[in-house]
């Protein structure tokens, strides 16, 4: 009997759909995720990436736990998803440990480097220099994604590191072959990403020509490295050769992190951020990612209405959305910060009396204006300057589930596509550009559009904000029942909440939740992001209560989620948005 059973119809979706817009293929989307469900008792996982999925199912059928899955998971998407699976970047995860019933939050982060100051990315003119903030070796935070994953390993694994790497090692010093998505994607990045000769070296061939869909990709550093993490236990990466790689390649380029920035970097465990919405218990990630926080408060605010008899997506209920939306990216742009060098008010932030006081403001016939929003705690606040940037989108999440009941909900990123576009030399990954997640300056814009204040503002070995919402939702009973989360830059958050609105609300199946359209705001700019599916009635009545609609968004996001339905099989969902996601189920060793 097979060890695990495949969900072959995501991977095939590249053939299928081919070049076609998601307006073209939203139909398409509907069919691959409502008529091929994947369903487990024993175990599963979904990712981004079908051959990363299938390394986490084998590590399960190996008897493995959802931990060790999503380690392997992690690892293996560093190999196969190059612009957002990494080494050199950064994330969050949540964890559920079935025996002792407890969740917990682990935060890898990136860090700021100590010799990091406030000013670092100001022209001469007092104005942010966006290629320096996104696109240079300043732009690269100190990595956490190998302390994080070694981390989870260690201490709530079963399974040894070395078993849980030897797969991500074997991809790269084998090969493995291209799918149309990395193909296609390493063509459009190739202007920015040769401009790098280690980066042109890793991803295209010798002549500097793109690698085609079937060719196979082989990285010998890249391997080297993992093998060197497997060894040391991660130790390597923070104090050993690879430390002495980074190192180099940040002198030969003029960055900032140093040795000891490397050696002082460490993993933090926190306090999830937990609320209820109706009769449902949902914990996330807590600062310095600002989506636990808003998730909450947003949930908060509509549990007042009667969103059920609005409508699924009618007007009224996108209404009521996007004012929740508006009033929580508002308390984002002042609040939000990492904790440990800024005073969060998070439990006055996820109070219901004070979404009751935001509630209250929202007319249920007419749009607000987002310029007459302040942020809510503190009625003095005035609303900052905005300018609208261009967004990224390219994070990546997997959700593991093990037949125990251990439960992994994780979201990791290099911030945008192929992070800084630098990789290290003789190590084969690539630089994150997290440092224009800081607030460079109070009231402007990063890469997503978001506006921040001083609680974001960059200071030495400090955490930039994130919307990352690594999500575990409970039933009634306790019993852990969703794990969900999403790429998608500013759009996370709103995404995530409205796939649990999805499942608790309007009782959708975990792919009917996936599947269906999705709209977006953040208060500023003051537009209405949408994806196509929406009827014409509804965006008509939605500008005739004074909101603005942008034009059609594309694709917002590409949730990876399991479902535990109430008989205890596991239902899988692969975001159909993005090509070459896969769900993959474990059978019992």
């Amino acid at each position: 009997m097979n060890k695990f059973l495949v969900f072959f119809a995501t991977c095939l979706s590249g053939l299928l759909i081919g070049p076609l817009s998601l307006a073209d293929r939203g139909p398409l989307l509907a069919r691959q995720a409502l008529h091929h469900p994947v369903i487990s008792e024993s175990g599963m996982v979904v990712s981004q990436d079908m051959i990363a999925s299938r390394v986490g199912a084998q590590i399960l059928a190996q008897g493995g736990n959802a931990i060790d899955a999503a380690v392997a998971t992690g690892f293996a998407l560093a190999v196969t998803l190059p612009r957002a699976g990494n080494l050199g970047g950064g994330g969050f995860m949540m964890v559920h440990l079935a025996e002792s019933n407890k969740t917990i939050a682990i935060d890898y982060r990136e860090m700021a480097p100590a010799e990091a100051f406030k000013d670092m990315f100001l022209d001469t003119e007092g104005d942010v220099d966006n290629l320096k903030a996104r696109f240079s070796i300043f732009s690269s935070g100190v990595p956490g994604t190998v302390a994080g994953l070694v981390h989870a390993q260690e201490n709530y694994g079963v399974l040894s590191l070395k078993r849980v790497l030897e797969p991500a090692i074997k991809l790269a010093r084998d090969g493995f072959t291209l799918s149309p998505d990395l193909s296609d994607s390493l063509r459009s990045r190739a202007e920015r990403l040769q401009r790098d000769p280690s980066s042109k070296k890793y991803f295209y061939k010798a002549d500097g020509s793109p690698y085609l869909h079937r060719d196979i990709l082989v990285q010998k550093d890249l391997a080297n490295t993992l093998k060197r993490i497997m060894t040391s236990k991660g130790k390597d990466f923070y104090q050993g050769k690879t430390a002495n790689l980074i190192v180099e390649q940040m002198q030969r380029s003029g960055g900032l992190i140093s040795k000891q920035d490397l050696a002082n970097y460490e993993v933090i465990e926190r306090t999830p951020v937990c609320g209820s919405f109706r009769d449902h218990r949902l914990c996330a990630m807590p600062p310095p990612s600002s989506g636990g926080v808003h998730l909450v408060q947003m949930l908060n605010i509509l549990e007042g209405s009667d969103l059920k008899a609005m409508g699924h997506n009618s007007a009224a209920y996108i209404h009521h959305l996007v004012e929740s939306m508006r009033r929580a990216y508002a308390d984002r742009s002042l609040y939000l910060g990492d904790p440990d060098f800024f005073p969060v008010p998070v439990e006055q932030l996820i109070d219901k009396s004070y979404a009751a006081h935001l509630r209250q403001q929202i007319n249920p016939k007419a749009s607000s204006r987002s310029v007459n929003i302040k942020p809510g705690l503190r009625e003095t606040a005035q609303p900052v300057e905005h300018n609208e940037q261009s967004e990224s989108t390219e994070t990546t999440h997997f959700s593991t589930w093990d037949r125990w009941g251990n439960v992994v909900s994780n979201t990791y990123t290099l911030n945008f596509s192929y992070g800084s576009g630098i990789s290290v030399g003789g190590a084969g990954f690539l630089l994150n550009n997290e440092m224009d997640d800081f607030s460079s300056k109070p009231g402007f814009p990063n890469g997503y559009g978001l506006v921040g204040g001083i609680a974001n503002g960059i200071q030495p070995g400090k955490r930039p904000l994130s919307s990352m919402t690594p999500t575990i939702v409970f039933d009634p009973k306790g019993e852990p029942m969703l794990a969900t989360g999403t790429p998608g830059g500013s759009t996370i958050i709103t995404i995530v909440m409205q796939i649990l609105l999805n499942v608790i609300e309007f009782e959708m199946t975990i792919a009917e939740a996936t599947a269906s359209p999705r709209i977006h705001h953040q208060w500023l700019p003051d537009n209405i992001y949408y994806e196509p599916g929406l009827s014409e009635d509804s965006k008509a009545i939605l500008r005739e209560m004074g909101h603005i609609l942008n034009d059609s968004t594309g694709r917002l996001g590409a949730a990876q989620s399991i479902y535990r339905n109430v008989d205890g099989r596991l239902h899988g969902a692969a975001d159909s948005r993005r090509q070459g996601a896969g769900a993959v189920a474990a059978e019992n060793p």
